[in-house]
């Protein structure tokens, strides 16, 4: 009977020992919930695009002040290409001067240079600041609205229309989690931009009468490790936004939360999301940013050869303890390219294989502008071959 006993004691332990391993299997993302408290969110590693996490990505909702992403990612574009300086001063008009929300209180006619109002855009989400650098850019918001649709276009984004610069609410006005992300990975190119995002408190107007104190939306570039911007967002409709972003050794992740019900909610998603992805998550840098990979070269060029280099950091992503396998790369340019080419743009393509599959695509450029060759230089080309052909 004890012997019985013994067996049918042994078979249940065993049952249940199988049923319930001691080391359980990593959650897969179906599994995971790190954004219960949100109607849309996505962790993205910027370098590689790689989506750690997503819930509802492709939701069309209102991203408020996150709008200004596209904002600052246009002035960032414009200062790039030479087309608007830091120092230049701005001269405030009376529409930009009467944006309601958040503001920092530009008087018509007042004049702030470009670096303060980005400062005023990045920092205390200066809705009358966005307007006076669109109207700059573009001559009036109108149009600036115009361009902002144009580069979703380009960035081949199918669930985003803005109609304005700074968020506020208008009818068929909208973007997605997904789209947010790209966004910001696009204006995390200008590494710069940063050095705003991430500046908790300042002061514009310093000393004056008027001086006013800038304190940072985004709280947690001051509370939480690691993030260094980039923007927050509310309406009554929207609720409570964010895109953060957030760089531990050479790994750099956007996070985008949506809808959230309180700061508090959005922020601790938002911790979630970026804890996710420095726990579990590695990367490996290949390429720096503007690091030179290959030439440009066209007989209607004024120069003869141009670098092409690479318009981000390159890098490659694995899960902690995994060897990576094996990767290459190529440098694919464009066909038909031809003179003149603008500072910043797209030349071509690097591509990084991982067992032949191709893990990330970084659009290369060129670093100042490509112009065409008048009659004069084609002469004196002509000459100079000649007399080097000859031996001359």
């Amino acid at each position: 009977m004890k012997r019985y006993t013994y067996i049918i004691g042994m078979a249940i332990f065993m049952s249940f020992f199988l049923a319930n391993p001691i080391f359980g299997e990593e959650k897969k993302q179906d599994d995971l919930d790190l954004s219960e408290d949100a109607k849309a969110s996505i962790l993205l590693d910027r370098d590689s695009g790689t989506i750690l996490y997503e819930k509802n990505v492709h939701e069309k909702l209102p991203p408020a002040s996150m709008t200004k992403v596209m904002t600052m990612l246009l002035v960032m574009e414009a200062i790039k290409q030479e087309k608007l300086s830091l120092d230049e001063m701005v001269t405030v008009s009376e529409r930009a001067s009467s944006m309601g929300g958040s503001q920092v209180f530009l008087a018509e006619g007042e004049q702030m240079s470009v670096e303060d109002l980005i400062k005023a855009v990045a920092i205390a989400s200066g809705n009358d600041a966005s307007v006076a650098l669109a109207e700059r850019i573009a001559g009036t918001e109108e149009a600036f609205v115009e361009l902002m649709n144009e580069k979703v276009k380009e960035l081949n984004l199918e669930n985003t229309k803005f109609q304005n610069s700074s968020g506020l609410p208008a009818a068929d006005h909208y973007s997605t989690a997904y789209d947010m992300a790209i966004i910001a990975k696009e204006l995390l190119k200008y590494e710069d931009i940063v050095k705003y995002t991430s500046i908790y408190e300042d002061y514009l107007r310093k000393g004056e009468e008027n001086e006013f104190w800038l304190v940072n939306t985004n709280k947690l570039v001051r509370f939480y490790p690691y993030v260094d911007g980039l923007k927050t967002g509310y309406t009554s409709e929207a609720k409570f936004c964010l895109t953060a972003t957030a760089k531990k050794d050479d790994m750099r992740v956007v996070a985008v939360v949506m809808g959230a019900d309180t700061a508090k909610s959005r922020n601790a998603v938002t911790m979630n999301l970026i804890d996710y992805a420095f726990n579990h998550y590695e990367s490996e840098k290949l390429f720096d940013q503007g690091e030179n990979v290959a030439s440009l070269r066209h007989v209607q060029s004024k120069k003869l050869k141009y670098d092409v280099k690479t318009s981000e950091q390159v890098s490659m992503l694995h899960k902690k303890g995994e060897k990576d396998a094996p990767f290459t790369t190529e440098v694919k340019m464009n066909k038909n390219i031809s003179p003149p080419i603008e500072i910043g743009e797209q030349v071509g393509t690097l591509i990084v294989k991982k067992e032949n599959e191709t893990v990330v695509e970084s659009p290369l450029i060129v670093e100042e502008n490509v112009e065409l060759a008048s009659y004069f230089d084609l002469w004196k080309r002509s000459i100079k071959n000649i007399a080097k052909y000859n031996g001359m």
